[in-house]
């Protein structure tokens, strides 16, 4: 009588420890994609042009109105990272970084014009 109930504990534990590694992997796995080389990379570059198109706009060397045609260049660009990456599971590709570095380029070359 005891051993169908040991039997199902057994089976029971067992499947709570799976499900406990799979958890883990699958916090691994955003993490590895919230840290993507690819994307930090694009974001990095985003997230320095935002610092000089503030310098720049605080030393007088663009207007208000510059500055914020230039950070929302700028939020268009982060925006399609990150659609980019929603639909390539958290990641985006080489080819994807090129053309957010090209669209990136183009702002950089507008700050301090």
């Amino acid at each position: 009588m005891f051993k169908p109930i040991r039997t199902a504990v057994t089976a029971a534990v067992a499947i709570a420890a799976l499900a406990g590694l799979a958890s883990n992997a699958f916090a691994d796995e955003t993490q590895w994609q919230k840290d993507h080389p690819r994307r930090t990379e694009v974001n990095s570059r985003l997230a320095n042009q935002d610092k000089r198109i503030n310098t720049e706009r605080k030393e007088g060397e663009i207007t208000k109105a510059q500055a914020q045609k230039l950070h929302s260049e700028d939020h268009a660009i982060r925006q399609e990272e990150r659609t980019m990456a929603s639909t390539n599971h958290g990641h985006i590709t080489k080819a994807e970084q090129r053309a957010l570095n090209q669209q990136e380029n183009q702002v950089s070359k507008q700050i301090g014009q």
